[in-house]
Protein backbone atom coordinates (compact mmCIF):
# COMPACT_ATOMS: atom_id res chain seq x y z
CA UNK A 1 0.00 0.00 0.00
CA UNK A 2 1.26 3.35 -1.13
CA UNK A 3 1.19 6.15 1.70
CA UNK A 4 1.20 10.05 0.42
CA UNK A 5 3.03 12.47 2.19
CA UNK A 6 2.22 15.82 2.29
CA UNK A 7 5.66 17.96 2.21
CA UNK A 8 3.93 21.44 1.95
CA UNK A 9 2.58 21.44 5.85
CA UNK A 10 4.61 23.18 8.45
CA UNK A 11 8.07 21.79 9.32
CA UNK A 12 8.96 20.49 12.21
CA UNK A 13 11.02 23.09 14.79
CA UNK A 14 11.53 23.16 18.70
CA UNK A 15 10.71 25.38 21.41
CA UNK A 16 13.94 27.66 20.61
CA UNK A 17 13.26 27.91 16.86
CA UNK A 18 15.57 25.49 15.56
CA UNK A 19 14.76 23.57 12.61
CA UNK A 20 14.61 19.71 13.10
CA UNK A 21 15.73 18.43 9.33
CA UNK A 22 17.80 15.41 10.01
CA UNK A 23 17.10 12.25 11.98
CA UNK A 24 19.94 9.94 13.06
CA UNK A 25 18.06 6.23 12.92
CA UNK A 26 19.86 3.48 15.82
CA UNK A 27 19.12 0.20 13.86
CA UNK A 28 20.82 -2.23 16.28
CA UNK A 29 22.44 -2.02 19.51
CA UNK A 30 24.79 -4.76 19.00
CA UNK A 31 28.91 -4.21 18.31
CA UNK A 32 31.50 -6.02 16.72
CA UNK A 33 33.97 -3.81 17.97
CA UNK A 34 34.72 -3.28 21.90
CA UNK A 35 36.13 0.00 22.09
CA UNK A 36 37.93 1.14 25.47
CA UNK A 37 35.55 4.62 25.42
CA UNK A 38 32.47 3.13 24.45
CA UNK A 39 31.73 -0.20 26.71
CA UNK A 40 33.25 -2.78 28.62
CA UNK A 41 35.53 -5.85 27.08
CA UNK A 42 32.88 -7.75 27.87
CA UNK A 43 30.00 -6.05 26.05
CA UNK A 44 27.05 -4.63 27.14
CA UNK A 45 23.37 -6.66 27.96
CA UNK A 46 21.64 -6.02 24.32
CA UNK A 47 18.03 -5.57 23.94
CA UNK A 48 15.65 -8.06 23.79
CA UNK A 49 15.34 -9.14 19.73
CA UNK A 50 11.62 -8.56 19.97
CA UNK A 51 12.35 -5.24 21.53
CA UNK A 52 14.32 -3.74 18.32
CA UNK A 53 12.10 -2.13 15.14
CA UNK A 54 11.52 -3.72 12.19
CA UNK A 55 12.75 -2.22 8.66
CA UNK A 56 9.07 -1.87 8.31
CA UNK A 57 8.56 0.18 11.66
CA UNK A 58 12.17 2.27 11.24
CA UNK A 59 10.50 3.11 7.60
CA UNK A 60 7.16 4.31 9.22
CA UNK A 61 9.05 6.82 11.10
CA UNK A 62 11.03 8.08 8.66
CA UNK A 63 7.52 8.42 6.42
CA UNK A 64 6.11 10.23 8.96
CA UNK A 65 9.68 12.39 9.96
CA UNK A 66 10.21 13.44 6.15
CA UNK A 67 6.36 14.51 6.51
CA UNK A 68 7.04 17.55 8.70
CA UNK A 69 10.58 18.53 7.13
CA UNK A 70 13.12 16.29 7.89
CA UNK A 71 15.06 15.52 5.38
CA UNK A 72 18.50 13.74 6.12
CA UNK A 73 18.43 10.45 7.82
CA UNK A 74 21.98 8.89 9.16
CA UNK A 75 21.80 5.32 10.01
CA UNK A 76 24.12 4.32 13.21
CA UNK A 77 24.50 1.54 15.83
CA UNK A 78 25.58 -0.10 17.86
CA UNK A 79 27.49 -1.03 14.16
CA UNK A 80 25.17 -0.74 11.81
CA UNK A 81 26.26 -3.61 9.43
CA UNK A 82 25.96 -6.44 11.63
CA UNK A 83 22.10 -6.05 11.34
CA UNK A 84 21.11 -8.44 8.25
CA UNK A 85 20.42 -7.26 5.01
CA UNK A 86 21.14 -3.35 5.55
CA UNK A 87 20.40 -2.25 2.43
CA UNK A 88 17.22 -3.49 1.98
CA UNK A 89 16.70 -0.56 5.01
CA UNK A 90 18.58 1.88 2.71
CA UNK A 91 16.58 1.61 -0.13
CA UNK A 92 13.57 1.61 1.79
CA UNK A 93 14.91 4.69 3.06
CA UNK A 94 15.56 6.40 -0.03
CA UNK A 95 12.32 5.78 -1.72
CA UNK A 96 10.73 8.18 0.98
CA UNK A 97 9.87 11.06 -0.95
CA UNK A 98 11.26 14.06 0.97
CA UNK A 99 14.57 12.33 1.67
CA UNK A 100 17.31 13.62 -0.04
CA UNK A 101 20.34 12.44 2.61
CA UNK A 102 20.63 8.53 3.09
CA UNK A 103 24.30 8.53 5.15
CA UNK A 104 25.81 5.58 7.16
CA UNK A 105 28.16 5.67 10.32
CA UNK A 106 30.38 2.52 10.73
CA UNK A 107 33.23 0.98 12.12
CA UNK A 108 34.28 -0.55 8.65
CA UNK A 109 34.87 -3.96 9.31
CA UNK A 110 32.04 -4.95 6.84
CA UNK A 111 32.01 -1.99 4.48
CA UNK A 112 33.91 -3.78 1.77
CA UNK A 113 31.50 -6.27 0.79
CA UNK A 114 28.45 -4.53 1.66
CA UNK A 115 29.64 -1.33 0.15
CA UNK A 116 27.82 -2.30 -3.65
CA UNK A 117 24.74 -3.07 -2.50
CA UNK A 118 24.51 -0.34 0.12
CA UNK A 119 25.39 2.12 -2.62
CA UNK A 120 22.91 0.48 -5.34
CA UNK A 121 20.38 0.50 -2.94
CA UNK A 122 20.98 4.62 -2.48
CA UNK A 123 23.62 5.52 -0.34
CA UNK A 124 24.35 8.82 -0.11
CA UNK A 125 27.46 9.77 2.34
CA UNK A 126 29.30 7.59 4.41
CA UNK A 127 31.45 8.44 7.89
CA UNK A 128 33.86 5.76 8.41
CA UNK A 129 35.45 5.41 12.61
CA UNK A 130 39.17 5.03 12.32
CA UNK A 131 40.92 5.98 15.45
CA UNK A 132 44.36 4.68 14.81
CA UNK A 133 46.51 4.00 11.93
CA UNK A 134 48.38 1.42 13.02
CA UNK A 135 47.54 -2.18 13.47
CA UNK A 136 48.65 -2.72 17.75
CA UNK A 137 47.00 0.20 18.44
CA UNK A 138 43.95 -0.99 16.32
CA UNK A 139 43.55 -3.86 18.31
CA UNK A 140 44.39 -2.20 21.69
CA UNK A 141 42.01 0.54 21.42
CA UNK A 142 39.19 -1.90 19.72
CA UNK A 143 39.97 -5.27 21.66
CA UNK A 144 39.69 -6.68 18.48
CA UNK A 145 42.07 -6.83 15.41
CA UNK A 146 40.76 -5.42 11.98
CA UNK A 147 42.74 -2.28 10.72
CA UNK A 148 43.29 -3.61 7.01
CA UNK A 149 39.70 -5.16 6.63
CA UNK A 150 38.79 -1.03 7.29
CA UNK A 151 41.31 0.41 5.22
CA UNK A 152 40.07 -1.91 2.41
CA UNK A 153 36.59 -0.42 3.26
CA UNK A 154 37.76 3.35 3.24
CA UNK A 155 39.66 2.79 -0.25
CA UNK A 156 36.23 0.73 -1.77
CA UNK A 157 34.09 3.84 -0.45
CA UNK A 158 36.82 6.02 -2.61
CA UNK A 159 37.40 3.77 -5.27
CA UNK A 160 32.96 4.08 -5.27
CA UNK A 161 33.33 7.82 -5.45
CA UNK A 162 31.43 8.09 -2.43
CA UNK A 163 31.36 11.66 -1.09
CA UNK A 164 32.20 13.14 1.09
CA UNK A 165 33.94 10.76 2.89
CA UNK A 166 34.23 11.52 6.66
CA UNK A 167 36.91 9.59 8.90
CA UNK A 168 36.37 9.99 12.53
CA UNK A 169 38.82 9.72 14.99
CA UNK A 170 38.61 9.82 18.97
CA UNK A 171 42.04 11.53 20.20
CA UNK A 172 42.72 9.87 23.77
CA UNK A 173 45.64 11.04 25.57
CA UNK A 174 48.44 8.52 25.72
CA UNK A 175 46.61 6.00 23.14
CA UNK A 176 46.51 7.69 19.79
CA UNK A 177 47.51 11.77 20.15
CA UNK A 178 50.41 11.27 19.17
CA UNK A 179 48.68 10.18 15.60
CA UNK A 180 46.58 13.83 15.21
CA UNK A 181 49.37 14.67 12.16
CA UNK A 182 49.44 11.69 10.77
CA UNK A 183 45.43 11.71 9.93
CA UNK A 184 45.79 15.24 9.04
CA UNK A 185 48.27 14.31 6.57
CA UNK A 186 45.46 12.22 5.32
CA UNK A 187 43.63 14.82 3.68
CA UNK A 188 46.08 16.53 1.39
CA UNK A 189 45.80 13.96 -1.39
CA UNK A 190 43.02 12.27 -0.84
CA UNK A 191 39.62 13.52 -0.51
CA UNK A 192 38.70 12.63 3.00
CA UNK A 193 37.65 14.66 5.72
CA UNK A 194 39.24 13.86 9.22
CA UNK A 195 37.61 14.68 11.71
CA UNK A 196 38.74 14.66 15.60
CA UNK A 197 36.23 14.00 18.32
CA UNK A 198 36.85 14.78 21.84
CA UNK A 199 36.49 11.87 24.02
CA UNK A 200 33.09 11.60 25.57
CA UNK A 201 32.45 10.60 29.45
CA UNK A 202 30.21 7.43 29.57
CA UNK A 203 29.45 5.50 32.54
CA UNK A 204 31.60 3.09 30.86
CA UNK A 205 35.29 4.79 30.39
CA UNK A 206 34.48 7.67 33.72
CA UNK A 207 37.77 6.30 35.23
CA UNK A 208 39.98 7.14 32.41
CA UNK A 209 38.32 10.22 30.86
CA UNK A 210 39.82 13.06 32.99
CA UNK A 211 43.41 11.11 31.94
CA UNK A 212 42.80 10.97 28.77
CA UNK A 213 40.77 13.89 27.25
CA UNK A 214 41.98 16.42 24.58
CA UNK A 215 40.24 19.42 23.81
CA UNK A 216 40.10 20.58 20.19
CA UNK A 217 42.02 23.83 20.61
CA UNK A 218 45.12 21.34 21.64
CA UNK A 219 44.02 19.11 18.83
CA UNK A 220 44.35 22.14 16.58
CA UNK A 221 47.28 23.31 18.08
CA UNK A 222 49.47 20.48 17.45
CA UNK A 223 48.61 20.02 13.81
CA UNK A 224 48.90 23.87 12.79
CA UNK A 225 52.25 23.39 14.63
CA UNK A 226 53.59 21.15 11.51
CA UNK A 227 51.32 23.12 8.58
CA UNK A 228 49.88 25.92 8.68
CA UNK A 229 45.75 25.72 8.55
CA UNK A 230 42.78 27.82 7.61
CA UNK A 231 39.09 27.58 8.44
CA UNK A 232 38.02 25.54 5.60
CA UNK A 233 34.14 25.02 4.09
CA UNK A 234 32.80 21.69 5.48
CA UNK A 235 31.56 18.79 3.55
CA UNK A 236 27.62 18.74 3.02
CA UNK A 237 25.69 17.17 5.68
CA UNK A 238 24.63 17.77 8.86
CA UNK A 239 27.64 17.43 10.96
CA UNK A 240 28.78 19.46 14.22
CA UNK A 241 32.60 19.68 12.63
CA UNK A 242 34.34 23.21 12.46
CA UNK A 243 36.71 22.62 9.52
CA UNK A 244 40.20 23.75 8.75
CA UNK A 245 42.46 23.12 5.30
CA UNK A 246 46.24 22.52 4.71
CA UNK A 247 46.77 25.10 1.79
CA UNK A 248 46.10 23.01 -1.46
CA UNK A 249 44.60 19.82 0.69
CA UNK A 250 41.84 18.16 -1.33
CA UNK A 251 40.75 17.32 2.46
CA UNK A 252 40.14 18.76 5.32
CA UNK A 253 40.73 18.55 9.19
CA UNK A 254 37.60 18.65 11.45
CA UNK A 255 37.00 18.91 15.61
CA UNK A 256 33.55 17.63 16.96
CA UNK A 257 33.80 19.31 20.81
CA UNK A 258 30.77 18.64 22.92
CA UNK A 259 32.24 19.53 25.67
CA UNK A 260 35.02 22.17 25.23
CA UNK A 261 33.01 24.35 22.18
CA UNK A 262 29.29 22.49 22.27
CA UNK A 263 27.53 23.15 19.37
CA UNK A 264 23.96 22.58 20.85
CA UNK A 265 22.29 26.16 19.64
CA UNK A 266 22.75 24.78 16.31
CA UNK A 267 21.26 21.52 17.11
CA UNK A 268 19.07 20.12 14.16
CA UNK A 269 18.21 16.38 15.14
CA UNK A 270 16.59 13.71 17.01
CA UNK A 271 17.17 10.30 17.15
CA UNK A 272 15.46 7.20 16.78
CA UNK A 273 17.22 4.28 19.19
CA UNK A 274 17.34 0.42 18.41
CA UNK A 275 14.14 -0.01 20.60
CA UNK A 276 11.68 2.79 19.49
CA UNK A 277 12.57 5.68 21.48
CA UNK A 278 12.92 9.25 20.09
CA UNK A 279 16.04 10.70 22.31
CA UNK A 280 15.72 14.65 21.85
CA UNK A 281 19.18 15.12 23.08
CA UNK A 282 22.03 12.13 23.14
CA UNK A 283 22.83 13.36 26.78
CA UNK A 284 19.92 13.40 28.62
CA UNK A 285 16.79 11.28 29.92
CA UNK A 286 14.41 13.07 27.31
CA UNK A 287 12.79 11.09 25.34
CA UNK A 288 8.93 9.82 23.61
CA UNK A 289 8.11 6.50 23.30
CA UNK A 290 7.30 5.47 19.41
CA UNK A 291 7.56 1.78 19.44
CA UNK A 292 4.34 1.44 21.29
CA UNK A 293 2.13 3.59 19.02
CA UNK A 294 3.84 2.39 16.37
CA UNK A 295 2.89 -2.03 17.38
CA UNK A 296 -0.57 0.02 18.01
CA UNK A 297 -1.24 0.63 14.62
CA UNK A 298 -0.68 4.39 14.84
CA UNK A 299 -1.03 6.49 11.28
CA UNK A 300 1.68 8.50 9.40
CA UNK A 301 -0.58 11.37 10.85
CA UNK A 302 -0.25 9.97 14.02
CA UNK A 303 3.07 9.62 14.23
CA UNK A 304 4.08 13.25 12.75
CA UNK A 305 1.74 14.25 15.77
CA UNK A 306 4.27 12.79 18.06
CA UNK A 307 7.09 13.83 16.77
CA UNK A 308 5.65 17.64 16.71
CA UNK A 309 4.42 17.33 20.51
CA UNK A 310 8.13 15.66 21.75
CA UNK A 311 9.65 19.54 20.66
CA UNK A 312 8.10 20.88 23.88
CA UNK A 313 10.68 18.73 25.87
CA UNK A 314 13.69 18.96 23.47
CA UNK A 315 15.76 21.16 25.72
CA UNK A 316 18.24 23.78 24.87
CA UNK A 317 20.96 22.52 25.37
CA UNK A 318 23.07 19.52 27.01
CA UNK A 319 25.15 20.29 30.10
CA UNK A 320 27.76 17.64 30.35
CA UNK A 321 30.90 18.70 31.72
CA UNK A 322 34.22 17.02 32.38
CA UNK A 323 34.17 14.40 34.60
CA UNK A 324 30.43 13.98 34.34
CA UNK A 325 29.62 10.55 33.04
CA UNK A 326 26.30 10.08 30.40
CA UNK A 327 24.54 6.96 30.91
CA UNK A 328 22.11 7.45 27.61
CA UNK A 329 24.81 7.45 24.92
CA UNK A 330 25.44 3.72 23.84
CA UNK A 331 28.07 4.50 21.05
CA UNK A 332 30.44 7.17 19.78
CA UNK A 333 29.14 6.33 16.05
CA UNK A 334 25.82 8.79 18.18
CA UNK A 335 28.15 11.64 18.27
CA UNK A 336 29.59 12.33 14.85
CA UNK A 337 27.29 13.52 12.12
Amino acid sequence: MSVTVDLTREPLSDGFRRPITYLRVSVTDKCNLRCVYCMPELGLPWLPRDDILTYEEIHAVVRAAASVGVRSIRLTGGEPLVRRDLHRLVAAVASVPGIDDVALSTNGLLLEEQLPALVAAGLHRLNVSLDTLRPDRFEAIARRPGLERVMRGIDAALALGLHPLKLNCVVMRGSNDDEVVAFAELTRDRAVFVRFIEVMPVLENLEMHAGTYVSSNEILERVASHAALKPAPGPPGNGPARYFAFDGARGAVGVISPLSHDYCERCNRVRLTADGRLRLCLFGDYAVDLRGPLRAGASTEDLAGLLRASMLIKPERHHLRLGEASSRMRAFSEIGG
